[in-house]
């Protein structure tokens, strides 16, 4: 448990802090799924200091697999590393019967916890949030963490919603990637019974002195000693080194994003010697140019 980082909520049995990457989906160079590679990011991520791992999140392009895809990858990830940290699957899908029948099958296979994002394509009000929560909670024995992320689905949940969320027995946590800090902050203070986690990389350290317990963390796919590093630093009560260390994270997340969307981290994976393979259609890859400049800058900044 942390020293100085704040403490998970008493509503999650898991304890969920410290670096949660979410893993990258890997991809053989036809775009067909690649688990051992996949399973193996994993565990790279893990040596990094990883204290648990978020398979299918944004940066596992979940919603270009199919159902089937997403079983096999929470297969894979939790044979590779459950047991030494905890594995939260991300299950979340447009309908409540599909996200239902992933997070019974990530319970299956033994994942620890479930992701549910918010239902995505069509507006969601109140009553529809709630009820989608409260049946993915009843059909899992599992804790479930809240993913929200209104730029990319659309729904934006209420602070009065999300309280409503809180009373559902196994409902767990939270990770906010709103990037909305006032939102954060008044969640944290009404729900404090919830886990917390920071879900960008423009908040980790101003995620934790907000009162989240978690960071996850895109430049930690590719870089997890960073982040690491930094909550360490937190931890230890070195607030100085983990505010030198966010800047660093500014800058490799700055260096990313010159690239086609989410590009970076494969690209930046392979400059480490990994290879996760292409991202799947229509993401693309980096050309060649902009990724001699992604080097460039990531070796003047002494990550690599």
């Amino acid at each position: 448990m942390p020293d100085n980082a704040p403490a998970p909520g008493d509503a999650d049995p898991l304890g969920v802090h410290g670096v949660v990457p979410p893993t990258v989906t890997a991809f053989h160079e036809d775009e067909s799924l690649d688990v051992e590679t996949t399973a193996e990011h994993a565990r790279f991520v893990v040596e990094g200091g990883a204290d648990a791992v978020f398979p299918l999140g944004t940066n596992g392009e979940f919603p270009l697999l199919t159902g089937e895809e997403r079983d096999r990858v929470v297969t894979a990830v939790v044979e590779e590393v459950g047991g030494d940290v905890p594995v939260i699957a991300g299950v979340g899908a447009p309908s409540t019967r599909e996200t239902i029948a992933r997070a019974q099958h990530a319970q299956r296979v033994g994942a620890d916890g479930v992701v549910v994002v918010t239902p995505y394509y069509y507006p969601l009000d109140h009553e529809a949030a709630v009820g989608h929560y409260q049946d993915v909670c009843a059909a899992v024995d599992l804790p479930v963490y809240v993913y929200h992320i209104p730029s990319k689905t659309g729904n934006k949940l209420k602070l009065e919603t999300l309280s409503e969320l809180a009373t559902i027995e196994n409902l767990a946590g939270v990770k906010d990637s709103s990037k909305d800090v006032p939102w954060l902050g008044q969640a944290i203070d009404a729900n404090p019974e919830l886990t917390f986690l920071a879900g960008s990389d423009s908040l980790l350290f101003p995620g934790l002195e907000v009162g989240c317990t978690g960071l996850v963390s895109a430049v930690a796919n590719a870089f997890p000693e960073l982040v690491a590093d930094l909550y360490e630093a937190y931890d230890a009560g070195d607030e100085a080194r983990a505010r030198e260390l966010q800047s660093t994270v500014y800058d490799v997340r700055r260096a990313f994003k010159q690239g086609p969307y989410m590009a970076g981290v494969k690209t930046a994976l392979s400059l480490r010697g990994f290879d996760a393979g292409p991202l799947r259609s229509p993401l693309r890859t980096m050309d060649d140019e902009t990724r001699t400049a992604l080097e460039d800058d990531l070796d003047a900044l002494g990550v690599l």
